[in-house]
Order: structure tokens, then sequence, then C-alpha cells
């Protein structure tokens, strides 16, 4: 009996043709970076020979596009740790403030999805609490595309927000905390032992945007570790079989990256930065009163153009904070 070759193990086979395509299409970045060099060089060497002003702003145009392009590139070799490549899982918590929170929860929410959609990626919905009058109370989302974890790593931590309220008659200025956590989505078989007797396992009736059998039957699942107090839930598959089976998948990987730290001392050191969600815990700061300021209080990266950031403008931010990982470390 033959042993088992490479292209007998589909996932396998799959995950590093991906890798091969990846390592491809940089090799195909670098290549055109470098004729687009060439070329603003001799650009350039042209408007000295024959003393032409008039080339000036074609090369300023191909030396912009060239240092954007650039940029993306180095971003993305910073993009090395073992789970960077993965698909991101996200969740979304409001904090205390009722519907306000609710309604901060339902903007970053919109945020995120605007931002996967300018780059390509899909997303899907996996769990949905509406607020009591408006705006979410929590959602968990999957965030589809190479890198997606590597990118949205960044984002982990408490979002604060200072604006008039909406919801106040009397239209004073209301501050705002969401919390986000996020993990990769890791969908190789994890060595992690787990006892059923440590698991607590709740059903309870699909509901929201994320539901495939609203109100009709108890299909959603959620999975508390009790030693650890983690919580993962899951409504959007078909059947609570299904449902049951991607939440123990996400409580694997998040329990695997508990068991990969070496010095952790508690749970919070695997979110990130999600601690407490109010004051003094915030990782940024969105504020639309009495000025117009969004800023990242990790790099002192920051942003005078808030309707943009909402609308998915955040690749600014999470540049900053990879080049102030890659100096931290």
């Amino acid at each position: 009996m033959e042993a088992p070759g490479f292209w007998d193990d589909p996932d396998r086979s799959n995950k590093q043709m991906k890798e091969l395509k990846n390592m491809k299409d940089t090799v195909g970045e670098y290549q055109k970076l470098a004729t687009q060099y060439d070329d603003i060089l001799t650009l350039i060497q042209m408007g000295y020979e024959e003393n032409d002003e008039s080339l000036i702003p074609e090369i300023q145009g191909e030396l912009d596009e060239f240092k954007k392009e650039f940029d993306e590139l180095r971003i993305g070799t910073l993009l090395s740790e073992e789970y960077d490549k993965n698909n991101a899982i996200l969740k979304l918590n409001a904090g205390a403030g009722g519907t306000e929170s609710c309604d901060w929860c339902s903007m970053l929410y919109r945020m995120y999805t605007r931002w996967a959609e300018r780059k390509g990626f899909a997303v899907e919905v996996l769990d949905f609490l509406d607020g009591d009058e408006a705006g979410i109370k929590s959602v968990t989302f999957q965030v589809n595309g190479i890198n997606a974890y590597g990118y949205l790593k960044s984002e982990k931590g408490v979002h604060r927000l200072v604006r008039i309220s909406p919801f106040n008659a009397q239209g004073k200025r209301q501050t705002s905390f969401v919390s986000l956590d996020v993990m990769p989505d890791i969908e190789e078989d994890l060595d992690v032992e787990i006892d059923e007797k440590d698991l607590r396992i709740d059903t309870y009736r699909s509901s929201g945007a994320g539901g495939q059998h609203i109100n009709k039957t108890s299909s959603a699942i959620r999975i508390t570790h009790i030693p650890t107090g983690t919580v993962v839930q899951c409504q959007n598959e078909r059947s609570q079989f299904q449902n049951k089976d991607k939440a123990m998948q996400m409580l694997k990987a998040k329990l695997y990256l508990l068991k990969q730290e070496a010095n952790v001392e508690k749970l919070s050191d695997i979110r990130g930065e999600v601690k407490d969600i109010g004051w003094g815990n915030q990782i940024r700061s969105y504020v639309l009163q009495p000025y117009t300021m969004v800023k990242d209080h990790r790099t002192d990266v920051e942003s005078g153009n808030v309707d943009a950031v909402l609308d998915g403008s955040l690749d600014t931010f999470i540049n900053g904070y990879l080049k102030w990982l890659s100096v931290k470390k």
C-alpha cells in the first residue's frame, strides 16, 4: 500500500496552493515596483536633459503612486505571525449606556463591513443581538480574505465615541463605549483537550440579521468554558448541530491561543486590549463634538476626517499599528 501523497490531502494541497499563489503575487508586485522605479528615474533624467518642467506633474503622480504601492507591499511583509493570513472573527459588544452604546455598536459594525468590502473581503454574520430600542447589543461576524486577521488584530480593544446624542432631547454631549474582540478563524483540528464537565451549553432562538430560523427553532448555541470564562456563540448555520460545531471550533481556537502564550497571567492578555468597556481602557477615540478627530491612543495616529473613517477608511490606523507593533517587538 502506497503512503498517502501530497495531493491525497485536499485541504493541505489547497492551503499550499494558496501560499504559492501569495508568493507569486508578492514577487509580481515587487517586479512591478522595480519597473515603476526605473520609469520614474528615466522621466527625471529626461526632465533634466531637456530642461522640461512640464514633466514635473507626471513625475509627481508616478512617485505618489509608487509610494502608495511600496507602503502596501511593506505592510504585507509585516504580516508574518502564525495566523495573520487567516480569516478573522470579530465580536462587538455594546458597553453601558443603553441605546446610545447600541447605536455606536451598529456604527462600528457598518465601519468594519465597509472596510471589508473595499478590500474585496466577504462578511458572514455568526451571531446577532438587536438593541432594545435601536442599534446592536452584540454581533459576531467573520471576515473572509487573505490576511484578514493580520490586518484586523489591530482593532482589538475598546472604542470610544464622543458626540451630541441623537437620543437626547436636550442635545447633550454623550460618551459611549464598545469593545471589539478579534480572533483568527483556525480551520485545522487543534490539539486542545476540553473536558465536557467544564462546558455550559445553552440553546436559544436565532434572531436578528444573522438568524436562519428567526423565532422558529432554538437552533442558536452559546458555549461557556467555565474555567476561563470564555464565551462563544453561533446562530447562523442551518442547524443546531452545525452551530455547535462552529462554536466549538471558535472555542478551541481561543483556548489554543491561551495555551500558546508563554507568560499569560490572565485571559485578557490573550484578548489583546479588551478590558472593561469604559473609561481609561479605550484604544481609540472618535470625537464628533466639539471638534472632529479620530485618534489611536497606542500609536498616536490620528485623522480629522471622521466621516471617512466611519465609512471604512481604516488603513491609516491599521498600517500605523502594524508598524508600531514591529518596532515594539
